[in-house]
């Protein structure tokens, strides 16, 4: 399980889990409108998380970023902290 917190937006934090597929699962939004972050959650289910970061990177809501916007930076974030922690 992957926690990032965000910034600018109404959500707090993203959680979400990757499989060794790396396909995204379990993606939960901490605050923010819950009937649109269900349905990103619901919409990304399964999906690599490289088409995932592609497809939602540059949304803007307000603050110049939006939900859609901080999960991708959350997968960039998840993806470089893979990178900086050997995997026993």
């Amino acid at each position: 399980m992957f926690t990032y917190n965000t910034k600018g937006t109404c959500s707090r934090q993203i959680i979400f889990d990757v499989d060794g597929e790396n396909k995204i699962h379990n993606v939960k939004f901490i605050g923010g409108c819950g009937g649109n972050l269900q349905g990103i959650a619901r919409l990304v289910e399964g999906k690599p998380i490289d088409e995932v970061e592609s497809t939602l990177i540059g949304i803007k809501c307000r603050n110049n970023t939006s939900c859609p916007d901080q999960l991708a930076h959350a997968i960039d974030a998840y993806r470089h902290r893979e990178i900086k922690q050997p995997k026993l």
